[in-house]
């Protein structure tokens, strides 16, 4: 396609519009007869299509029929009304140049100022249950045709898909015609509804008619010999093709990660997460309360036992189930976390996989926090809570749910990964490779250090105790600084505690420091070329070492 290259000294400005030509075609029937109303008032042609057409005119209100424009009848059941060269050229032509306008003289065209459009009801139709067919017939053809030309041509057209913009363009047409701002402003708001209704129908394809492509493929191969390549089949693959990502801006915050950086939060359709959390109380989330506060959720959520996650620069500085048969086990929970760490949790943010009670509610009030997330809170103690003004109180979705798949941008694209869950998760597949067989509470104690582990940056060491972390060495790039961080964070606490390592030790000194701490045990995955002489340095101390055979890198 070629460009438009004609010279700048060509264009004459347009500013100010008037209105005397419209074209009308929306299935949001919502502010119609007020807007043709006005038009009306004002002696502007009103061009339309079908069933709004016929609205219009029921009104009484003289409507001119798209097909009196075309001088072609509406036909295929309305699938084909409004994409026609009577109509397109009369929104594309841009009236700035002289050629332009000479042309649309000479084809016998007359020029539109104003289109407003709003598309078939994809979205609703697919919520409704409707049959695939169904659906299929509701993916708009010309409307989009129509929005994306007038919003291209703004110099001249002003384009509304919403009826909560016909007030302005009744007020516009009141003052003497739509002005640029005007325009800019509606071609904006309509590349977003296109985009947006372009996603819809791209996820509903890939969940319905790609995935049911797919189906009958794989039942006709069935009957099909072939010799297999060395190449990996993807056919079972999680990842689609091409991502349908709707997403839709809910809130311009303050600043990125500095106050030099523009950002805000897009919620994303259908989500259950930290972005659809009700805020109860506070100043408003920033860039960085959003990160750490999803951070914070996902270590807290990791345990179906009543637990909690201190997060600081989203990485963990507590993370503690609550002490058995205590009274109140959130409370329990929230004080075990803060014992890790106090000083690192001073401006942190905590999650809790549970309603947070009156008695939490009074330790945190006393610590300075940043932003509390959970399901839910007492009354009591959103009462005693909301009387510190710096504090953010977030209310999670009460049907809470972590996305499947994760996405991270990198330059030019995105990479995607299936979300590293602990679902079915069971310690029986270790393998004990040092030392004898722990004891239960040990082994409850290895199994949480593992699962905690796994929401530390790595490279990731933590300690614990009792359920509870007591010392996290993270983010180090190599692992003996962690190992040593951890222990020294610990303090005494590291005596009799157990350790566990996000990945193998490439060598037997980060264990080292772990053992002249004095852990009781260590689950690592293994599997690096040096394992022997690291289950050696396990054995020597007496030192029981499980080996899980994976990994929980955290980037």
């Amino acid at each position: 396609m070629t460009a438009h290259t004609s010279a700048p000294s060509l264009y004459r400005n347009r500013d100010q519009i008037r209105i005397e030509r419209a074209l009308i075609s929306v299935s949001d029937k919502a502010g119609l007869l007020e807007l043709a109303a006005a038009l009306k008032a004002d002696g502007v042609e009103i061009v339309s299509t079908g069933s709004t057409a016929a609205t219009i005119r029921a009104a009484g209100f003289d409507v001119t029929d798209v097909s009196t424009v075309t001088g072609f009848p509406e036909s295929l059941d309305g699938r084909v009304k409004t994409l026609h060269p009577g109509v397109h050229a009369g929104i594309l032509a841009d009236l700035r140049l002289e050629s332009h306008e000479a042309q649309l003289t000479e084809l016998g065209i007359r020029a539109f100022q104003l289109v407003v459009v709003n598309l078939y009801p994809f979205v609703e139709t697919v919520e409704s249950g409707a049959e695939p067919a169904d659906v299929i017939e509701q993916i708009d053809i010309g409307g989009p045709a129509l929005v994306r030309a007038s919003a291209k041509n703004h110099a001249n057209v002003a384009i509304a898909v919403d009826p909560a913009n016909y007030g302005e363009i009744i007020e516009a047409i009141t003052a003497g015609g739509s002005t640029l701002k005007l325009r800019q402003k509606f071609a904006s708001l309509a590349f977003e509804h296109t985009a947006d209704y372009d996603l819809s129908v791209s996820a509903w394809f890939t969940e319905n008619v790609y995935d049911q492509w797919q189906d009958d493929t794989e039942a006709l191969d069935e009957d099909v010999t072939f010799e297999a390549d060395d190449e990996e089949d993807d056919d079972e693959s999680p990842f689609p093709e091409g991502l349908g990502i709707e997403v839709t801006r809910e809130a311009i915050l303050r600043y990125g990660e500095n106050s030099h950086q523009a950002a805000a939060l897009y919620v994303g359709e259908g989500g259950r997460g930290i972005a659809q959390a009700r805020q109860l109380h506070g100043k408003d989330m920033s860039y960085n309360n959003y990160v750490d506060a999803d951070a914070a959720v996902r270590a807290a959520f990791d345990f179906n036992e009543p637990a909690v996650a201190i997060v600081k620069h989203a990485n963990p500085c507590g993370i503690a189930l609550a002490k058995p048969n205590a009274p109140d086990a959130i409370a329990s929970a929230h004080l075990r976390a803060h014992a890790c760490d106090p000083i690192s949790a001073f401006g942190g943010v905590i999650a809790a996989n549970r309603v947070v009670t009156f008695n939490m509610a009074q330790t945190i009030s006393e610590i300075f926090t940043e932003v509390l997330v959970a399901p839910g809170f007492e009354p009591a103690a959103v009462e005693l809570l909301t009387k510190k003004k710096n504090i953010r109180l977030l209310e999670l979705p009460a049907d809470y749910e972590r996305s499947s798949l994760e996405l991270h941008q990198i330059s030019g694209g995105l990479l995607v990964q299936e979300t590293d869950s602990f679902e079915g998760f069971s310690s029986d597949g270790w393998t004990l490779v040092a030392g004898p067989e722990v004891d239960a509470a040990t082994r409850a104690d290895l199994e949480f250090a593992w699962k905690s582990c796994r929401s530390v940056k790595s490279n990731a060491i933590l300690l614990a105790h009792a359920g509870a972390s007591v010392g996290v060495g993270m983010g180090q790039v190599n692992r003996v600084d962690s190992c040593h961080l951890a222990v020294s964070r610990a303090g005494e606490r590291a005596e009799g505690s157990v350790a566990a390592s996000d990945a193998f030790f490439p060598f037997a000194d980060g264990l080292e420091v772990l053992l002249e701490g004095g852990i009781a045990a260590v689950v690592q995955p293994g599997g690096s070329v040096r394992d022997p002489e690291v289950i050696a340095a396990a054995t020597a101390a007496g030192v029981s070492m499980y080996f899980t055979g994976e990994r929980h890198f955290f980037h």
